[in-house]
């Protein structure tokens, strides 16, 4: 295992670490996360890992990314879990800021990406994503990395991220890692934990209907509307999905629907079971 993680919770030590390894030519892989970590996040910790010399991560939820009534006070939370995680996997540094460290006064400033936030995800909850791109901006002032790692089951956050960087001229590269998986294909989240014994097989909705998605594509159907009908309808099936927040098939780049399925189009889904919001996706012509 070798040297102890550190755990920095101030701003001004997170910047005076960084800028001492900045001088020496050091580069730094970040890894963003709420906590809560599971095989999902730890993933992209080993990625950071091969492609940098520091490994960072910051646990930090995030509330002006959660809308009145979300679940931002009973999200997740397990510092001390956390921390064994990241040790393990050999993370260098995390960093852990409080609120009142992160948003010290009322934010008046804030970072927004436009149009394809108004899809998916940035439809269904408005200002999510401009909270998103706010703290990551944020992130990235005081962790400097040369690299970013973000998994693929938020495609759309990926994606919003990426044209940020791209647009604002950030100097970082954005690294999408894929979606990882129980071994029944349930993708995994830190608000499984929410789900109960009989919700958590209802929640296999979301990966099955992906699967009835592709069997329908395979089998010559690229009627967009059609798969969606058949999927929702599938979803609807299962006896603890509350409610199907969206199914959309959209060009992965401008997150337009699309009325005819190609290859690279996604296909998006988010889905209550019981009281969680889980989300997935599939990249048509990817593996699943």
């Amino acid at each position: 295992m070798g040297k102890v993680m550190r755990v920095i919770r101030t701003v001004k030590e997170m910047k005076g670490v960084v800028r001492a390894f900045k001088r020496v030519g050091k580069s730094i892989g970040f890894v963003p996360t709420m906590g809560y970590l599971h095989e999902g996040h730890l993933s992209l910790v080993r990625a950071a890992k091969k492609e940098n010399d520091l490994v960072v991560m910051s646990i930090f939820v995030n509330p002006i990314q959660f809308a009145p009534g979300e679940d931002f006070e009973r999200y997740p939370r397990d510092e001390k879990r956390d921390f064994n995680l990241a040790e393990k996997e050999g993370v260098d540094i995390v960093f852990v800021p409080s609120v009142k460290e992160m948003y010290p006064r009322k934010n008046l400033t804030f970072v927004e990406v436009e149009e394809i936030t108004q899809y998916l995800c940035g439809g269904k909850r408005p200002g999510h994503f401009k909270g998103v791109t706010t703290v990551v901006t944020k992130l990235f002032n005081i962790v400097m990395p040369d690299r970013a790692y973000f998994g693929k089951k938020d495609f759309q956050q990926f994606k919003v991220i990426k044209r940020m960087v791209e647009d604002l001229n950030m100097d970082v590269e954005v690294v999408g890692c894929p979606i990882v998986r129980e071994k029944d294909g349930l993708a995994l989240s830190s608000r499984n934990i929410y789900l109960t014994e009989k919700e958590r097989e209802s929640a296999l909705a979301l990966y099955k209907s992906l699967l009835l998605a592709r069997k329908l594509i395979e089998e010559g159907e690229t009627s967009a509307e059609r798969i969606k009908e058949k999927m929702k309808e599938f979803i609807l099936s299962f006896p603890h999905v509350k409610n199907v927040d969206y199914v959309e098939i959209v060009d992965q780049d401008s997150f337009k629907s699309v009325e005819y399925v190609k290859e690279r189009d996604l296909i998006a889904l988010a889905v209550f079971v019981g009281d969680a919001r889980l989300i997935d996706n599939w990249v048509v012509g990817e593996e699943l």
